[in-house]
């Protein structure tokens, strides 16, 4: 089995041949997730192409951010001839994906059960709004998810829920997904089986709360959404700079206030009793904070942000997206990768956010490809000829 173009020797997933049937976010996620690792991941997209190919305005950029370094494979799944194609794929794969609302794969024979029949290694990953019990069947998006998982509650203000502002759930849910991939693998491995594996939005997004879930349970207080929040540090927040910026600084240790009492030339502070633990710090933060957001205001940001950095400190910039393409730490640690995207022209976007000692980093371009764009490939991998690709793709069967 080939790697992907990108798969170097020591790409850990190697030699896995996965097939895709997915759109939007969570499902490409968790095969964007396996290419990156080294796996061959084939598409499979309706003829003219995924929907999500489409999307405009905030879902113009989900299909060239989860759909590169896979084979683009376009086949009519509603015929009999696509579906015994698909079928012929998935029965030399080791994993397949889907995240189609739940009966769909079923209704086209590619579920789990008959699959599994011609592939008994098949380790096939479901990816939906929720998994087994009463909400099963419910349609979910990253949205809802986060509205009725609570996500939304404690990010907004009062009153006003608010969703993160990336898809935060679907791609920690696709994350979860590649998790249990990876463990049916290791459990292939003693058993020679496969299995089905199903990760979820809402769960996910339970998962993700669930610290505010342990504090009402420690504290019996419920959480407040996070605006409103009772910091566990005095200092830990967004401040102005005398240039106008925003700057996030906190200071989370006592030995860390130390030195920021120290540098910033606060020793009526450093040697206050009432301040000299973190839990006294936040016990006076109505009194503290509007002394440091003064001298923060006096400073310019660029100041700040050095002297933070040389204490020691964690401190932030507050950045936009778009930002990140001349930031100089992703640009010189090859976590942005060199990207052809299938109208023309290239971009960087961010690899995969982990180094593994075995594999190199950022080392190739990645494709974004188009619609089909290896459909005679695949095909012919098959042992179709070209003949028969060609009655095909007349026929509609595949593009």
């Amino acid at each position: 089995m080939e790697c992907n173009e990108n798969g170097a020797d020591g790409a850990a997933l190697r030699g896995l041949s996965v097939v895709e049937f997915s759109h939007m976010v969570m499902g490409p996620s968790i095969g964007a997730i396996l290419a990156g690792l080294g796996a061959e991941v084939t598409k499979i997209e309706p003829v003219g192409g995924d929907s999500t190919r489409r999307l405009l305005g905030s879902g113009a950029g989900y299909f060239p951010m989860f759909n590169r370094d896979k084979r683009s494979l376009c086949l009519n799944l509603k015929t009999e001839e696509g579906q015994a194609l698909a079928r012929r794929l998935t029965a030399r794969a080791d994993i397949v994906l889907e995240n189609f609302r739940p009966g769909a794969m079923d209704a086209l024979g590619l579920g789990y059960d008959a699959l599994v029949k011609e592939n008994p290694g098949l380790i096939y990953c479901s990816a939906k709004g929720f998994l087994s019990g009463p909400y099963e069947h419910r349609a979910a998006l990253d949205e809802v998810a986060q509205m009725m998982g609570g996500l939304a509650y404690m990010t907004g203000p009062p009153g006003r829920p608010l969703r993160a502002g990336a898809s935060i759930v679907d791609i920690t849910g696709g994350m979860f997904g590649v998790i249990a991939i990876l463990a049916a693998l290791e459990q292939r491995h003693r058993t020679g089986r496969g299995q089905l594996v199903k990760c979820s939005l809402f769960e996910t997004t339970a998962f993700l709360v669930g610290q505010h879930m342990a504090q009402y349970a420690v504290t019996g207080q419920a959480a407040n959404p996070m605006p409103v929040r009772v910091s566990a540090w005095a200092i830990y927040d967004v401040f102005e700079t005398a240039d106008g910026e925003q700057v996030f600084v906190g200071v989370v240790s006592d030995a860390q206030w130390a030195a920021f009492c120290k540098a910033f030339a606060l020793a009526d502070l450093e040697s206050d009793p009432d301040l000299a633990t973190n839990n006294r710090r936040v016990a006076a933060r109505e009194t503290l904070l509007p002394r440091i957001r003064a001298l923060f205001k006096a400073m310019s940001k660029a100041d700040l942000l050095a002297k933070a950095e040389a204490i020691g400190l964690p401190f932030a910039p507050i950045t936009r997206p778009q930002d990140l393409f001349e930031d100089a730490h992703l640009r010189a640690s090859g976590a942005l990768a060199e990207v052809h995207l299938p109208q023309g022209g290239q971009t960087h976007l961010p690899a995969l956010p982990i180094e593994m000692s075995a594999s190199s980093r950022g080392a190739a371009a990645q494709v974004v490809p188009a619609p089909g764009a290896h459909s005679h490939e695949v095909l012919k991998s098959l042992g179709l000829s070209p003949r028969d690709i060609q009655d095909l793709i007349t026929a509609g069967v595949a593009a």
